[in-house]
Parts: C-alpha cells; sequence; structure tokens
C-alpha cells in the first residue's frame, strides 16, 4: 500500500493535503451532488446501457457571510462528484471506501476498485430516512493505492 504523500502525487484537485492525508491513504471531498431522476438500464452485453439521469443540485449558504454552502440531502440516492481526480500506473489499483464519519451521519456508498484514472472520481451515494447535510469539499471518502 502507497503512502500518503506517495498517494497525493497521483492526484489532482486535493483541497487541503494535510486534512486530507490519512496513515492509510487521502480522503476525498465533494465537489458536486446530482440527484438521480429517473431510471437507468442494463443489459447483458452493455449495448443497451443508459445511464440514470440526473440533474445538479446547488448547495445552499446557511448564511449570507458563509464561505460554503450546504446540500440538504433528504432519503434516496446521489451521485456525487469528488474535487479529486486520480492518475494510476500500470498494475495499481486504487480502492475507495466510505469513512466512518460518513456512516455515522447517515449515508453511505460502497466500497469500490478503481483499475483506470477517473477524472472526476464519483460514486453513488446512498443517504438514510433522516437525511443528511454535506458542506462543501467535506471529506466523505478514503481511497489507498495498492500495487
Amino acid at each position: 500500500m502507497h503512502t500518503a504523500n506517495a498517494t497525493a502525487s497521483q492526484i489532482d484537485g486535493l483541497v487541503h493535503l494535510d486534512t486530507q492525508r490519512a496513515a492509510t491513504g487521502l480522503d476525498l471531498t465533494v465537489d458536486a451532488v446530482f440527484r438521480t431522476t429517473g431510471h437507468g438500464q442494463l443489459d447483458f452485453g452493455g449495448g443497451e446501457f443508459q445511464a440514470a439521469p440526473r440533474e445538479r443540485i446547488e448547495p445552499m449558504l446557511d448564511d449570507p457571510d458563509d464561505d460554503y454552502g450546504w446540500w440538504a440531502l433528504e432519503l434516496g440516492a446521489y451521485v456525487i462528484h469528488y474535487n479529486e481526480s486520480l492518475r494510476l500506473n500500470d498494475g495499481q489499483r486504487a480502492v475507495v471506501r466510505p469513512l466512518e464519519r460518513t456512516l455515522r451521519a447517515g449515508a453511505h456508498h460502497g466500497a469500490f476498485v478503481l483499475e483506470e484514472a477517473r477524472d472526476p472520481i464519483r460514486t453513488l451515494l446512498v443517504v438514510s430516512r433522516m437525511g443528511c447535510r454535506l458542506k462543501e469539499n467535506c471529506r466523505v471518502s478514503r481511497l489507498t493505492i495498492r500495487e
């Protein structure tokens, strides 16, 4: 497993390396949130694949003097785009998993493996019935790179 500093050399778009650095990798931060507005479609061969349509949700400021806004998410599934993008070398894989704090706040996403570069990195975030507020640039996931 790579150190956080080695991992950082393969990530673009870091918001604040010192805060995002962890013993086991780097924390990923939320750049954009999209609400799914319809169904997607999967088939065996892939020729009839359709991504679920989505619309961007704009964050709202709690106070006009605030620098960063909040996404107030209700029960449901959302696509989040991270600020960070990833470059991988041959033979490398990146694992992305939710932070425990994300789970404790009432949201989750499945752990997933990336085998090629991603710009942006994104995932499906599921929010519990109690909802969850996300502040712009909040840390929700951890990325580690493995050989």
